[in-house]
């Protein structure tokens, strides 16, 4: 099953030229994949073949110059991919451990959509669970990953992005509208249609500036996070230092603890292979538990960080999905 089936775009139609030459692309290049979602006009529903009800995200609608350059104002599908993982990982460790949340499985959605095993050569999936886990996500954009991470069992979720209002606030209505606390729920609860489960996760919502730490935030989350997310934060190699910084802040200083970094090619895949130089890495108490390559049917290849020249169309059609440890050695050392 393609990963961008299960999106699609809410609103009316659009009525502009472009918009009809957007909505035709397929049919004229039937072979391109589309790897942004979502724009001021259009939220994104999000369907998911294990909850009840789809998930409404909205998207930013930046005004400014400087809020346009963070390009949050649409779902990438890193974070597409992000969240089958989470899904297909906890969904498969709740089936080995008989968790309760495995009764989610089969309850689908009213236009449920068929989903094939998920599977992976290079890294098991189940070790995508995030049942129990606490989760940080940087450059959230929308939040699609840690919204899943709530509604699935995380035991204390921040979603994070640059210290921007319109960022920010988009970011806490789309929380709002798929994660109902127990308080909440009894307010909004019908008996028309099944409901996504009822979240106990703590999820708060707070800018944070890559590499700068003397926020609330920063405080209290130092090395406090079993997962980080990171997805689609590739794109500006001046920021790779300052990302990778953060994540060694907020990652537990635990051996089980890991970073899943999840990567688009639209911008170069230079750009995207700079994050992964392991002296880097090493240089932030990180290392390479995994990474590999895999594209939006399923497919799956080794990572290579030069492939020379590459087709527009075909590299679109591809991530880099990295998983990230503490060093070893670090954590041989007293602590």
């Amino acid at each position: 099953m393609s990963l961008v089936a299960r999106v699609t775009l809410t609103g009316a139609p659009g009525t502009d030229p472009e918009d009809y030459l957007f909505s035709a692309l397929s049919v004229i290049f039937p072979d391109d994949t589309t790897n942004q979602h979502g724009d001021a006009d259009h939220g994104v529903l999000y369907t998911s073949p294990h909850l009840p009800e789809p998930l409404h995200l909205s998207v930013t609608d930046p005004s400014d110059s400087a809020d346009r350059q963070l390009f949050s104002h649409f779902v990438w599908n890193s974070s597409l991919l992000l969240a089958k993982l989470i899904e297909a990982g906890t969904f498969a460790a709740a089936d080995q451990s008989g968790s309760s949340i495995a009764a989610l499985r089969g309850s689908g959605p009213p236009t449920a959509i068929p989903e094939d095993p998920i599977v992976s050569a290079h890294y098991p999936i189940a070790a995508f669970d995030v049942a129990g886990k606490a989760c940080v996500e940087m450059g959230a954009g929308t939040a699609l990953p840690s919204i899943l991470a709530a509604l699935l069992g995380a035991t204390r979720v921040a979603i994070t992005d640059y210290p921007s209002d319109v960022v920010l606030e988009n970011l806490r209505a789309n929380l709002a509208r798929n994660v109902k606390s127990p308080a909440t729920r009894e307010e909004i609860e019908t008996v028309s249609a099944p409901k996504n489960p009822t979240s106990a996760t703590l999820v708060s919502v707070d800018g944070h500036e890559w590499g700068l730490f003397d926020s609330d935030l920063a405080r209290n989350g130092h090395h406090a996070y079993d997962r980080v997310f990171v997805c689609d934060c590739l794109w500006m190699p001046w920021e790779h230092n300052n990302l990778r910084k953060s994540i060694d802040w907020f990652m537990r200083k635990d051996d089980e603890a890991r970073c899943w970094v999840i990567g688009g090619f639209h911008t170069g895949r230079p750009k995207v292979a700079a994050f992964f130089d392991e002296a880097a890495l090493a240089a932030c108490n990180l290392e390479i538990d995994a990474i590999w390559e895999r594209d939006c049917d399923d497919h799956e290849r080794d990572w290579i960080a030069d492939r020379g020249i590459e087709d527009v169309t075909e590299r679109k059609r591809w991530l880099v999905v990295a998983i990230f440890r503490r060093c070893r050695s670090q954590m041989l050392l007293p602590s």
